[in-house]
């Protein structure tokens, strides 16, 4: 199911987009702030994002900078200014695609699809098969890890992990998508499992594991692999 954040301080708006997204089998999160949406760009791991240039607390401009720091998630931005010049702001801050309100559901559904299918194809083109270090190798073919020449040996929970993470080298991914992904629902909110885990993954590939170099922690939001 592919899951869309909404990012919309009109909750008429909101509501309207709830109904044709669950129609469709689209998941809708909502945030009605530029802040609960960077919280939740990164909690959640959405497919894509729609995002309003107009948010209460903060210009959607930052907001979509703010996103490109650490994810490359298809952002589309909706905005009441019809100004070229708001276009471009939004395409060269990072956003993926523009459309000014009003504007019709059907279309703003196929760009949605659009969005989804080029990000689907891109990561499937892009994902590395070996990942290499300074410190270790990982194969994600052959599922192994090498550390100074010697085989690794990760239990299946600890190469899930580690696989996530450098599938995706230099972004965050959010605590509670790890948690889904590797121990699922039942333990979503479970964030004593991911820390035991993680320490588990330091101290079987860095070098000190209580100042990694490799797998970064960004506090009450995920980690990072940093290649």
């Amino acid at each position: 199911m592919t899951r869309v954040l909404v990012a919309e301080g009109d909750p008429q708006l909101v509501r309207a987009f709830k109904i044709n997204f669950q129609a469709r089998k689209f998941e809708c999160q909502e945030a009605g702030t530029g802040a609960d949406a960077l919280r939740l760009a990164a909690a959640r791991a959405p497919d894509v994002i729609l995002l309003d240039l107009g948010l209460p607390d903060m210009d959607g401009i930052d907001a979509i900078k703010s996103i490109r720091r650490w994810s490359n998630v298809p952002i589309l931005a909706l905005s009441a200014r019809r100004t070229s010049q708001e276009k471009v702001r939004a395409l060269d801050a990072g956003a993926d695609d523009y459309m000014p309100k009003p504007f019709s559901m059907d279309e703003l559904l196929a760009r949605l699809r659009a969005a989804t299918r080029r990000e689907a194809k891109s990561g499937a083109a892009d994902r590395p098969v070996v990942v290499v270090t300074e410190g270790f190798t990982v194969d994600l073919a052959a599922k192994m890890v090498w550390r100074e020449k010697r085989n690794v040996r990760l239990t299946p929970t600890e190469w899930h992990l580690l696989e996530i993470l450098v599938s995706h080298p230099g972004h965050l991914v959010g605590q509670r998508r790890l948690l889904l992904e590797v121990w699922g629902p039942a333990f979503a909110d479970n964030t004593t499992y991911l820390r035991a885990y993680m320490a588990k993954l330091r101290r079987k590939l860095e070098a000190d594991p209580s100042h990694p170099r490799y797998l970064i922690t960004e506090p009450g939001m995920g980690y990072r692999f940093e290649p």
